[in-house]
């Protein structure tokens, strides 16, 4: 399985979203699945494809123009897929994996999970979508769509296509 994970490229982040990160990172590897990734070698991004690396798992980098101008490509890719630009780097991560994973992120995040949810909800694919709720990161977001929902913005519920796991544990049992 190739999993595709949505993270913070951001330094100085909490502790233990690096941790989880890792973890999730050392699971995919451990378990033979490929990690598919932003592919650049800060934050989050890194922590779990060097994870991922080290348990044997392929690490596969979907890195636009931009990072590589600016010099920030992980050295930690198995297979390095350059692209234009983030509308770009969305449709090739989407026809890269079967699953997706979102990590503590912003606003880069966000736009990634979207995408793959709007996608969802049009019938575009049927790919798990999953939220690690790490330390409650998440709960503004899930209040958010939940109120959306309650007034009638959201078509059906939009628990069907975002999963929001609380443990590494209740990830892997959604995915």
């Amino acid at each position: 399985m190739k999993i595709c994970v949505f993270c913070s490229a951001n330094a100085g982040l909490d502790p233990d979203f690096y941790a989880a990160a890792r973890e999730l990172g050392r699971r995919i590897g451990a378990a033979g699945h490929a990690l598919v990734f932003g592919g650049t070698d800060m934050g989050l991004m890194q922590a779990v494809a060097e994870a991922t690396r080290e348990a044997g798992g392929r690490v596969i980098g979907v890195v636009p123009e931009r990072v590589e101008e600016r010099g920030h490509t992980s050295r930690l890719m198995d297979v390095h897929i350059p692209c234009a630009d983030l509308t770009d780097r969305k449709q090739l991560m989407m026809a890269q994996a079967d699953a997706f994973v979102a990590l503590p992120g912003g606003i880069g995040t966000l736009d990634e999970v979207f995408t793959v949810a709007a996608s969802a909800t049009l019938g575009y694919h049927a790919k798990p979508l999953a939220l690690l709720n790490v330390k409650g990161y998440w709960d503004g977001l899930v209040a958010m769509l939940d109120g959306m929902e309650a007034r009638g913005a959201v078509r059906g519920s939009w628990r069907d296509v975002i999963k929001v796991a609380s443990s590494l544990d209740e990830l892997a049992a959604m995915l």
